[in-house]
């Protein structure tokens, strides 16, 4: 079974975030990778006496989609900080839902960093509805628990407080979603966007 790999992210110099705090949150995607093979390959052992070993393969297939889902969703966020900010393009496509379905961009941006500041750890999320074709917001608190079906994750913004807490504090939160923002590579989100909506 071909086991998945770690990506690399060009990620440089970041206004608020440190370069310690990418290195360290790296350090947990690639154990999410890691992670993640590793239960691919236990799945394959205990599958061979399936019987005997249900109740752990539910156990472990349950494991499974919390880190794979931590995996996709930390590459997500680490490709939206690489490359350098880069802005949205005004008369692009994705700039075009913004305004149909919110009005204004500023008026999108307003709602979802309300989503990010949610109390408790999580995820704030912009999803493409594939069927709908239609931008969708969603708060995830467990990884494997609250991803939208048959969406694509666009923009992934980690509200889990080992993404800031060295920079920021816990009382810095709001000022960590200003400047998550500050440092996101629109071209990035937009390409992604482009490719789901295919």
């Amino acid at each position: 079974m071909k086991a998945f790999e770690t990506k690399q992210f060009n990620i440089g110099e970041l206004k608020g975030i440190s370069a310690k705090t990418i290195e360290e949150h790296l350090k947990l995607y690639s154990g999410y990778v890691k992670h993640t093979n590793l239960i691919l390959e236990k799945i394959e052992e205990m599958k061979i006496d399936s019987e005997k070993n249900a109740y752990a393969l539910g156990e472990i297939q349950r494991r499974f989609g919390f880190e794979y889902n931590g995996m996709r969703n930390h590459e997500v966020y680490f490709d939206s900080l690489s490359g350098g900010p880069k802005a949205l393009t005004k008369d692009g496509e994705l700039a075009k839902c913004f305004d149909y379905l919110w009005s204004s961009y500023d008026k999108w941006l307003a709602e979802f960093k309300a989503i990010a500041m949610t109390r408790g750890v999580g995820w704030a999320m912009l999803y493409l509805d594939r069927k709908e074709h239609r931008l969708l917001h969603a708060w995830v608190d467990e990884q494997h628990l609250g991803q939208l079906q048959d969406c694509s994750l666009i923009l992934g913004l980690d509200m889990w407080e080992h993404s800031y807490v060295f920079d920021y504090q816990p009382s810095g939160k709001k000022q960590y979603v200003e400047d998550f923002f500050a440092n996101l590579n629109w071209e990035i989100i937009e390409k992604k966007f482009g490719e789901a909506a295919g």
